[in-house]
């Protein structure tokens, strides 16, 4: 790895959690009621609010605590168990708190740090493979967030306007 190729994905990571899905997220929670936030199909399946408690347990863990050195205070049961309503405007607070901070801590990594061996749960990863996790991650638990607002508004969310434009689908692709 090479400085360049360490900076290009450190803040690639970064923009993916912050301008794709943390926005997706933002998006979807301006549709869904306190009452969506809540829902579950069944006890097998998690709320939009368990998901985003937990986006923020895994995210603190694997970089504020496993990459940036800070202590690991995640009480991972709790994002799953919990029932008891926190407002949309807390959980939204807090999720941006943790994805700016953790981008923070990628955008400084460089190539020794992003190779650097961690402890991390009970894994041996490099901060590489870490931040990797965390963006899969948080990839994987978004589409589950848009998955059930769409279900439960039945509403296009309109994340890629510009490829309902036919005319300048078609131009793009002639660019190429």
């Amino acid at each position: 790895m090479n400085s360049a190729l360490a900076k290009a994905f450190t803040e690639q990571a970064a923009r993916h959690l912050q301008s794709d899905f943390l926005a997706k997220i933002r998006v979807c929670l301006e549709h869904l009621s306190e009452e969506d936030l809540w829902w579950r199909p069944n006890e097998h399946s998690n709320s939009v609010g368990n998901l985003l408690l937990h986006l923020c347990g895994n995210v603190r863990q694997w970089i504020q605590a496993g990459v940036g050195g800070e202590p690991d205070i995640r009480k991972r049961d709790t994002e799953f168990s919990t029932r008891q309503p926190v407002a949309k405007a807390e959980l939204l607070q807090n999720l941006e708190k943790t994805v700016s901070e953790a981008s923070a801590i990628i955008r400084r990594l460089g190539e020794e740090e992003l190779l650097r061996p961690r402890r991390i749960q009970i894994y041996d990863v490099s901060a590489l493979q870490a931040v990797f996790h965390v963006v899969e991650h948080f990839s994987y638990h978004t589409g589950q967030v848009i998955y059930v607002t769409k279900l439960r508004r039945d509403v296009d969310l309109q994340f890629y306007p510009e490829l309902n434009d036919k005319k300048k689908r078609f131009e793009d692709i002639s660019a190429w």
